[in-house]
């Protein structure tokens, strides 16, 4: 999973005080608009959201027809740790089988090992570097399982200046977060299609809200992930086919927890919540937003502030965070 999900959770710690007469207009203005009265709700919300930061999240139940309607076999790109293992783990429980896909053959090869004992799923497992497209399309070439999810959650990300990051990384960014769901929807999806049943989940960020200095093409590579759901969405849900874009803030991942320095920011949610909420989430809307925290610090983003405020916000989230 990568470790740039956590960026706005990590900010709204000091969204109250962004809250006010320069950043929403006059009180004139803001009487006149409503946003007086949103001031002051928000205010008091803000001291209760507080208290999301470490809470236990209540996690939704998946339906009675989930394995049906979504298997029998799913293939998870990005799935050696943190949010893809956790995904693998909802599933298997669900009886499942699994096409596990990911850089590193051996934490792989480790997760599936423990699956087939705990959940007696059948596992496979494919090494492979995401951001290499003909190695990628081969692979999907040669898949033969019946399957009725696909979910792609491997991310790559690099933190500093566009202008000082090489080149090389940039691609790398658009390869693994972009071309690669791209393409692994584009050439899965068509057997869904058959089936008519089915799901996509293409995992995206709050980070792709809004732009951010010093994760500028990440930020833009998950925004592209959010409006390719959308569409996919709606073009698809008359055949049986349900695509989601959950928008997670901090996970407690190891790719999180090595990029970040300080304090757990408020609203880090647990893997196994994060993939609960986002597997409940198909057929439900094109878009979620795990955790209540993460969906206050969205509305606060996207409703009461100022786009330019948001960005300035978000850059600055950004200074603790490294590559």
């Amino acid at each position: 999973m990568d470790s740039m999900s956590g960026l706005c959770a990590g900010s709204i710690s000091t969204l109250s005080n962004q809250i006010d007469p320069a950043t929403t207009g006059s009180v004139k203005s803001r009487q006149r608009s409503g946003l007086g009265h949103w001031h002051r709700r928000v205010r008091a919300s803000y001291t209760d959201a507080r208290c999301f930061g470490g809470e236990q999240q209540i996690v939704p139940q998946l339906a009675q027809d989930f394995s049906s309607r979504y298997g029998p076999w799913a293939l998870i790109a990005g799935a050696s740790e943190g949010l893809g293992a956790a995904f693998a783990e909802c599933l298997a429980a669900q009886s499942i089988n699994l096409i596990l896909v990911a850089r590193r053959a051996e934490p792989l090869e480790t997760l599936a090992v423990r699956l087939r004992e705990t959940h007696a799923v059948d596992v496979m497992t494919q090494s492979l570097d995401l951001a290499n497209e003909e190695a990628l399309v081969s692979f999907m070439g040669t898949l033969d399982a019946d399957l009725g999810l696909i979910i792609c959650n491997a991310a790559y990300s690099a933190v500093g200046g566009f202008l000082e990051t090489p080149a090389e990384q940039l691609k790398q960014i658009i390869g693994v977060n972009v071309t690669a769901p791209l393409l692994i929807t584009r050439l899965l999806a068509p057997r869904l299609l058959t089936r008519g049943r089915g799901g996509v989940i293409l995992m995206s960020s709050l980070a792709g809200n809004q732009g951010s200095a010093n994760i500028a093409t990440y930020a833009a590579s998950k925004s592209f992930n959010t409006v390719l759901a959308e569409g996919l969405w709606q073009e698809l849900k008359r055949a049986g086919i349900d695509v989601v874009a959950p928008c997670a803030g901090a996970i407690r991942t190891p790719g999180y927890q090595s990029a970040a320095s300080g304090p757990e920011p408020p609203g880090t949610m647990d893997a196994e919540d994060v993939a609960y909420q986002a597997l409940a989430a198909l057929g439900q809307s094109p878009v979620v937003v795990p955790g209540r925290f993460n969906q206050f610090a969205l509305f606060l983003m996207r409703r009461l502030m100022p786009r330019k405020t948001a960005i300035r916000l978000m850059s600055s989230s950004t200074k603790g965070l490294s590559s």
